[in-house]
């Protein structure tokens, strides 16, 4: 089994700043890569950022200069530090692993529960 425990989302005013947190924890081989995703209400969920096990990155345009991905590969762990904020950002956050859970294991793709950014004008 693995789970994946989000943190950090909350209320906050336009050109402020959050700090999404995602731990995974079980049974654990090896990580590809790490992601977050959001959904909006009414809108189809949308890649936000992601990470690579070799430390690639990539971002969604809208987000690009604003927000920035991290991980502690120590603790299984993957950070979205969120600047500048925007109304158009408010979602539902929802943090992403590639992982395989032993040797043998085929890649498998686990999510987080989601956590609430609402950004208010």
């Amino acid at each position: 089994q693995v789970q994946l425990a989000e943190s950090g989302g909350g209320l906050v005013q336009s050109g402020g700043s959050l700090r999404l947190s995602c731990a995974a924890s079980g049974s654990i081989f090896s990580i590809n890569a790490m992601g977050w995703y959001r959904q909006a209400p009414g809108n189809q969920r949308e890649l936000v950022a992601r990470i690579t096990s070799g430390g690639s990155t990539n971002y969604a345009d809208s987000v690009k200069g604003r927000f920035t991905i991290s991980r502690d590969n120590t603790k299984n762990t993957v950070f979205l530090q969120m600047n500048s904020l925007e109304p158009e950002d408010t979602a539902v956050y929802y943090c992403n692993f590639q992982l395989r859970r032993s040797y043998v294991d085929y890649m498998g793709n686990y999510w987080g529960q989601g956590t609430q950014v609402t950004v208010s004008s």
